[in-house]
């Protein structure tokens, strides 16, 4: 699959908007938005997907997918049902967990499982990296090897890289989506209205009361 053979994939199921007036969690403003929501329904597309994270990493050794959840709990079990097929070994899929202070963590047992093995970790989207990067130090704390991390869509090519996530680092596809500060946003100053659907529209538009 190509970057644009998964944009598609985002386009297909209503997962790729643009030409609306969004506000990212970052607090700033643009006009396109990757609805990750939207994907996981459909789980002929999903599973194509992680299909094809399997194939990329099937050479790794992989033992153990780990993923942030919850989107990426889907992720891990399908990629590391593929894996499992196309190596005739079992590998499993686990996932951390979100805490109040917004590290993320293995639960339920699954450090035990990560110990002493090969570790691919995925995600869907990479908007600043965060939330990898933790999966990635809960991983080493755990005892396990990061052979790879594999995205469905980096938003920031330039800053998110296997220098900054601090592992081997690969996304199915790329796509910079412009975003401006509130005070420079042109939708704003044409007064396009704010997309309360997706992104974080609505609670940007109560504080605004």
């Amino acid at each position: 699959m190509t970057s644009e053979d998964i944009l598609n994939i985002f386009k297909k199921v209503g997962g790729y908007i643009t030409g609306s007036h969004i506000v990212y969690t970052s607090g700033k403003h643009g006009e396109a938005y990757l609805n990750k929501d939207a994907i996981y329904p459909h789980t002929k597309e999903i599973a194509s997907i992680c299909k094809e994270i399997a194939n990329r990493f099937k050479g790794n050794g992989i033992e153990v997918v780990a993923a942030p959840a919850l989107g990426g709990i889907i992720l891990s079990q399908w990629t590391a049902y593929f894996l499992s097929e196309l190596t005739g070994k079992e590998v499993l899929g686990v996932y951390t967990e979100k805490t109040p202070d917004k590290n993320q963590i293995f639960t339920r047992g699954y450090d035990k499982l990560v110990k002493g093995k090969k570790v691919l970790v995925v995600e869907d989207i990479t908007t600043t990296g965060g939330s990898v990067v933790k999966v990635i130090a809960s991983v080493r704390q755990a005892g396990g090897k990061v052979m790879a991390v594999c995205v469905l869509a980096n938003r920031d090519p330039i800053n998110i890289n296997t220098s900054t996530i601090g592992a081997p680092f690969t996304a199915l596809a790329e796509i910079k989506l412009q975003a401006f500060e509130e005070k420079d946003c042109p939708l704003c100053q044409k007064n396009v209205p704010v997309n309360t659907t997706v992104g974080k529209g609505r609670e940007y538009l109560a504080r605004k009361k």
